[in-house]
């Protein structure tokens, strides 16, 4: 584990024994309205363009943004149960359809709230001990998986940001 890695597992431990899960909730929908702002700047005819051969469209962005999210939200509930977290993924999506910025924030929107309410609904101290594996930050309790979709958002949200400077200032023929 880098340093880095180090550093933001201490984030998602401390944070995640230190907030309620409401309080954890409140910081993963800051984090999703800092997504939808920054995909909302991205014209809808251009969501589907990468500003460079080598990186995402704003559609990749936001596919791997749900997928990712599934399986994680996925990975908490089952914990909850009592059940195996099983695999988690967060790579590319590829060949995903192509979607506008409102139809991918309907689908995370809709995915997050059954979440939530699953999570509200969880005693807090509930299944601590379970884990789902992370391949970068390592075995993380719901808790903890839940406050790192906050960072997973908040990174995607700042490459969302860099994607409509990059078509902005990159205009079609």
């Amino acid at each position: 584990m880098t340093d880095e890695q180090a550093r933001i597992r201490g984030y998602l431990t401390g944070q995640g024994a230190k907030l309620s899960p409401g309080e954890i909730v409140g910081k993963v929908r800051a984090a999703m309205n800092q997504v939808r702002a920054a995909a909302d700047a991205i014209p809808d005819g251009r969501f589907g363009e990468r500003p460079a051969a080598e990186e995402w469209s704003a559609n990749e962005v936001m596919a791997h943004v749900v997928t990712a999210g599934r399986h994680f939200g996925g990975a908490i509930v089952r914990l909850l149960d009592g059940l195996p977290a099983g695999g988690v993924r967060d790579q590319l999506e590829r060949d995903v359809p192509r979607l506008g910025a409102a139809q991918w924030w309907a689908a995370l929107e809709q995915d997050r709230a059954a979440l939530f309410a699953r999570v509200e609904a969880a005693d807090p101290r509930s299944r601590l001990g379970d884990t789902v594996e992370h391949p970068f930050f390592g075995p993380l309790n719901w808790r903890e998986a839940l406050l790192f979709l906050r960072l997973h958002d908040l990174d995607h949200a700042g490459q969302l940001e860099k994607i409509a400077a990059a078509l902005a200032t990159h205009r079609p023929a």
